[in-house]
Order: C-alpha cells, then structure tokens, then sequence
C-alpha cells in the first residue's frame, strides 16, 4: 500500500532490488581490489616496510610519516593498526611509538578518498574504462609473468583496475535508482533525512552512528568512503551529511583493531585503547564545528572546488590532519588515559608475550617471517644454552642446575611445536617467492634446533650416570672433551652469524668448524681404544665417552644443517672466509 501511494509498482522494486544488489557487487569488488592491490604491495615492499617500521622508534615525528606511508602503501588503516598492534604484542614496538604511527595511519587512509573522487571525475573518456584496462594489463602479466616480481606487479595492477570498476560498479547502480519514479521517492526519503535547506541538527547522531555501524560491520571505512561519495556524487546526500557519516567512520574502523587485540598482551590492547581515544577525540573536536557551522564549511568547499566528490575527500584530509596536529602534543596524556583504562594484571611483567610469535602479524607475512627468524634465534639461544648446561653438568659431575635445563627443555619442545604451527599458517599466506623458500627452510631449521636439544638430554643422562656409578674421565679424555666443546663453540658462533643475518660470507668459517667436529670425534674413537688397550679407562667410563663424542658430533651436524638452510636465499659470496 504504502509502495503504491509513492507511485512505485512491481516493475520498481525489481529495479530497487537489481541496483541493490549491483551496489553490494561494486563494493565487494572493490574490497577485493583494496584488498589484492595492498597485500602485493606488501609482498613487494617487505623490506621497505620493515625498514620503514624500524623509523617509527626515532620520535613522533617519524611515527606519523610511517603510519601515513605505511597506510599508503597497503591502502588501509584498519591493517595498519592491527600490524601494529601485533607488534606491540610481541615486544617490536612500544606503546608511545605505536600511538604516533596509529594516527599516520588515519592521514594515510585519506588516500582512498581521492582514489574514489577520481573514479567519480566526468569526462570525455571514463577513468574507471581506463583502469578496466589496467586490470587486464595486469591480468596478463600474471598470466604470462614467470618471475615472482612480475606476478606481484600484475596482481596490483589487477587490485587497482578492480577498485575502480567496483566504484563504478556503485555509482552505475546508483544512478540506476535515481531514473523515474523510484528516484523522487529515493531523494524525498534523503531529503527527509537532511538532504534540504535546513541545518542539520537531531540528524547528526543518527548519521554519525550510521557511520559508526556501518565501517564496523564492514569493517572498512574506505568501503563505507566509496559509498558515501557515491551517494554524494549522485546528489542524494549533501556535504554535511557525509561529513557526519564519514566521522562515525573513523570511529566505527577501531573495531577491528579492539578484536585483534583480544587475547594479545596488555600493552597490545592499550594500542587498540588509543586508536579508540584518537579517534573519538578527533570526532569529539569536529562534531561541533560541523553541527554549528556545517553549512559554511560546505560552501568554503564549494567556493574552493564544485565537486562534491573532491569536497568530501579534502575533509577527510584535512580532519586527520588536524585531528593529529592538536592531538601529536598529547601523546603522552593518551598512553596515560589508556593505561587507567587498560590496567596492568596483577603480577604480569608489562610485556608478557613479547617472546611469543603473534598471529596478528600473518596479515604481514614479510614481517611475520622476520619474526620466525627471531623466535628460532632464540630458541637456538636456549638450545646451545642447555648443550652447555649439560656438558657443565658431565664435566663437574654437578647435577644441581637439572631442573633448569628441564624447564629450558620443556620451552624448547613447546616452542618447537608452536613455531611449527605457527609456520604452518604462515605458508598459507600469500607471500612473495624469497619468503616462501624461507618458510620452507624454517621447518627443518625448527626440527634441527629441537634435535639439538634431545642431544643435550642424552648428554645430561650420561652425566646422571657418571655421577650414580662413581665413574670419572682421565685428565686426557676431559681434554678432548673440552677441545670438541670448543669447535662446537664456535660452530654455533658461525652459524648464528650466517642464518640471522641470511650471510653466506660466514660459510667457510661454518665447513671448517664442523669439519673440525668430524675430526675430534675421529680422535676421540682413536684414543679411547689406546686407553683402553692400555689399561687407563674403565669399560663403564669408556662407553659413556664413546656415546658422548658421538652425541657431539651430531649436534655440530644439526648446527652445520642450519647453516646450509640459508643457501636457498641467502646473499653474500659463499666462498669468503672471515679472519676469527
């Protein structure tokens, strides 16, 4: 009935239904554009980042431009912020350096608002054809592309011809709408709304919350962005309601930061904490100035620029940039506010997960293998640390620091499994050719490390029953023991050197230590059969060192694995040896 009396029949609501479903198209296009143009981005620039993360800790400054670049590149906040909330939970990042690149983040995201003003330019050629273009340029770089760069090139050509087409998917679909009778009944609900003459006034928090409902439920402000301009550049929304919309926004985006930080570390969900102040701060400090004078900002804007579409993207500048300039000096008050608001767990040092590999850093995969590495450096660490408490034990016949190297033990098999785990959802990422082969590396590094630790367990067990059957080396037999403990020594020394750094440089100095380890054991077997034959070594004490020269030489074996591991994406000449 109601349908009837606004004049719109059977026919119309089909065409509501089919430009509906359009829109909803467009912007599931353009998300997946959004989304393959960042990631190949990332992929590409992993480096880049990473270099350009490491800037953050300089000052303030540096945090913003990071934040902002960073944003740029992956052309989205909400990833940035839960990138960086990853980082805080695993101890990359502190939480004041963390705050600064949060609200780069909000000045980069401006950036997909000029992408869409541009897709909504008129013309004689259409931009969005243009860029249809571009995707089929890049889909046949990755359809002909051999080399990895290539793909990734043609993957972000192909991201940025489908976020156009998704726009102008929208925007098709929304003029649509507008045609006849639908349309008058369209604009009339708008004008209702808050599309006349009048100021807005009790139509600002029902826009603002829109905003705050919609980015979260999308969990994109670009995506709601698009929309908005979309509406705008149809004439059915006017400049004060995006601006209200468009706030809620910047509000509704901090959802996806708060749910990467369940379950992360206390600092991690301060990060997510001061996005939420920032954010609602900066709304706080706009939503005045656009409910009271919302009316002369749009027409400044109009007298600077009459698209409605390019009005609304320099807003959008100009409040984050704003937003951070009055905010940057308060920094500092936010950590604070986020603290009280966050308190700290009874008992809990300030970061305990900053051992831990956080799968928050998956949405990165060049920074997460990065982390991979760091977490096999120390859980070699903690390995070598216990081949040495073992050998201190054998030696000393001191089984007093047992339950140390247990406990080192049991974090060495946890930390084996959760690597393992963890390098598995690594793998089903989309990561560049070089990471790939790291990744695969990585899985026979983790099993050499754990072996490793195994060793150490039978050399403790060799030193339990040293000590329970009274039985003690010659002077001669320690000595051999030690010198073997000294090539392994600086075995693991190389090889720490080699694959934390992906140096090959290091190899010669790896090949002659473990060949050094392969010798010693050969002398070990040799003159423990002229002891014996001389009657200077017990039959209990010469089996145990037998067993012993055997466990050490295969724990040079596993370092030496780990060394070569690198070969298939390490850099440096192989062949230099270092003067040690």
């Amino acid at each position: 009935m109601a349908l009837s009396l606004l004049g719109i029949t059977g026919a119309d609501v089909l065409s509501i239904i089919n430009s509906a479903f359009f829109i909803l198209g467009g912007i599931t296009v353009f998300m997946i554009g959004m989304s393959m143009m960042g990631s190949n981005i990332e992929k590409a620039a992993g480096k880049s980042m990473r270099k350009l993360m490491g800037k953050a800790a300089r000052n303030r400054f540096a945090g913003v431009g990071t934040g902002a670049a960073v944003t740029a590149i992956v052309n989205s906040s909400s990833a940035t912020t839960v990138m960086i909330v990853g980082f805080v939970n695993v101890g990359l990042m502190t939480l004041t350096q963390a705050s600064s690149v949060i609200m780069g983040a909000n000045i980069g995201t401006t950036i997909s608002a000029f992408i869409m003003a541009l897709s909504s330019a008129g013309g004689a050629f259409s931009i969005a054809a243009i860029f249809a273009l571009v995707a089929f340029v890049g889909f046949i770089f990755t359809l002909v592309g051999k080399k990895d760069k290539i793909k990734q090139i043609g993957f972000i050509l192909e991201g940025i011809g489908l976020i156009f087409i998704g726009l102008n998917v929208m925007s098709v679909a929304v003029d649509d709408l507008l045609d006849g009778e639908v349309g008058d009944a369209v604009a009339e609900m708008f004008v209702a709304l808050g599309n006349g003459d009048k100021t807005l006034t009790w139509e600002i928090p029902v826009l603002f919350l829109l905003g705050v409902l919609l980015t979260a439920a999308m969990q994109s402000s670009a995506a709601l962005t698009a929309i908005v301009i979309s509406l705008s550049s149809a004439g059915l929304i006017k400049l004060e309601m995006a601006m209200c919309i468009l706030l809620g926004a910047n509000v509704g985006t901090c959802l996806t930061s708060i749910i990467s930080s369940m379950g992360a570390s206390v600092n991690a969900k301060r990060a997510a904490m001061v996005h939420l102040l920032f954010n609602v701060a900066g709304c706080v400090i706009f939503i005045f100035p656009v409910a009271f004078a919302g009316k002369y900002i749009a027409e400044f804007l109009n007298k600077l620029i009459p698209q409605t579409q390019w009005q609304i993207a320099i807003f959008h500048m100009i409040f984050n940039l704003l937003t951070t300039a009055m905010l940057l000096p308060f920094i500092n008050v936010l950590v604070k506010l986020a603290c009280l608001i966050v308190p700290e767990k009874q008992g809990a040092p300030l970061s305990d997960d900053a051992e831990t590999l956080d799968v928050r850093l998956l949405k990165t995969p060049a920074i997460a293998v990065g982390q991979a590495r760091k977490q096999l450096i120390k859980m070699g660490e903690d390995a070598f640390a216990n081949y040495k408490l073992s050998l201190d034990m054998l030696l000393n016949g001191d089984l007093s620091q047992k339950e140390k190297f247990d406990e080192t033990e049991q974090s060495i098999n946890a930390a084996h499994k959760y690597i393992v785990s963890y390098l598995i959802r690594l793998s089903l990422t989309e990561i560049s050719e070089i990471d790939e082969k790291k990744v695969s590396s990585f899985y026979r590094v983790v099993s050499d490390i754990e072996r490793i630790g195994d060793y150490a367990e039978n050399i403790v067990e060799y030193a339990q029953k040293l000590v329970e059957d009274k039985v003690e080396f010659t002077e001669h037999a320690r000595d051999e023991i030690k010198e073997m403990d000294l090539h392994i020594t600086n075995l693991y020394k190389f090889v720490k050197d080699v694959f934390a750094g992906s140096d090959l440089r290091f190899s010669a100095d790896v090949e002659r230590e473990e060949q050094e380890t392969d010798r010693m054991n050969n002398v070990m077997q040799q003159s423990h059969l002229r002891r014996m034959s001389e009657g200077k070594c017990t039959p209990e004490a010469g089996a145990l060192f037998l067993q012993l020269a055997v466990n050490m030489e295969r724990i040079g074996d596993h370092m030496h694995n780990i060394a070569n591991s690198v070969k298939d994406y390490g850099h440096g000449d192989p062949s230099t040896e270092h003067a040690h």
